[in-house]
C-alpha cells in the first residue's frame, strides 16, 4: 500500500487505519455466510466460539478474552441464552459467577461455524511463512498487552492516555 506520508507518526497513523481495514475484511465471511443463515450477530458468534472453545466460562471472562465490553458481552449472552444456544447457571460454590456452557443447539453451531473460523485464518495467514505468522503472533501480542495494561488504580492506560484534553 501507498503511504500519504513518511513521517514515523504519519505511517504509525497510517497503519492504525490499515489495521480497522483489515478487521472489516475480515467480518466479510461472517456477514456473507454466517449472520442472516444462523440469525447470529457479531458478537454472540464470538461469544459462542469461545464459550465452545473453552467448554465453560463465565461472563466477565469472555470480556477479558475477547476485549468485547461488558455490556456487549452480557446482551449476546442474553440473546444466545434466549435463543437456547447457551446455558447460564449459577455456580453453587460462588452464588456471584454463572457458568456459561453451549447447549446442544449451541454445539450444533459452533461445529458449523468453526471450520469456516477455520478456512478464513488459513486463507488470511496462506501467504505468510511459518516464521513470518510467528513473528505476527508476538507483535499482535505486545500490541494486545500495550491495550490492555493497568496503572496501580487499575484504570486502563490506553484509555487514560488517549482521552482528549480538556481544551478539545
Amino acid at each position: 500500500m501507498l503511504k500519504r506520508t513518511d513521517t514515523e507518526q504519519g505511517i504509525k497513523v497510517e497503519m492504525l487505519h490499515q489495521l480497522l481495514k483489515l478487521t472489516n475484511r475480515l467480518m466479510a465471511p461472517f456477514s456473507t455466510h454466517l449472520a442472516h443463515r444462523y440469525k447470529i450477530s457479531l458478537n454472540e458468534f464470538r461469544m459462542l466460539m469461545t464459550i465452545g472453545a473453552l467448554g465453560q466460562t463465565a461472563s466477565h471472562e469472555l470480556a477479558e478474552l475477547t476485549g468485547v465490553n461488558v455490556m456487549s458481552v452480557s446482551r449476546a449472552v442474553s440473546t444466545l441464552q434466549r435463543h437456547g444456544r447457551i446455558e447460564v447457571v449459577r455456580d453453587p460454590k460462588n452464588r456471584r459467577r454463572k457458568w456459561l456452557t453451549l447447549t446442544d443447539e449451541g454445539r450444533r453451531l459452533y461445529e458449523i461455524m468453526r471450520p469456516r473460523s477455520e478456512q478464513v485464518a488459513d486463507y488470511l495467514f496462506s501467504d505468510l511463512s511459518s516464521a513470518e505468522v510467528t513473528q505476527l503472533d508476538t507483535i499482535l501480542t505486545r500490541l494486545i498487552d500495550t491495550l490492555e495494561a493497568t496503572d496501580e488504580k487499575g484504570r486502563s492506560l490506553f484509555i487514560e492516555r488517549t482521552k482528549p484534553k480538556d481544551d478539545e
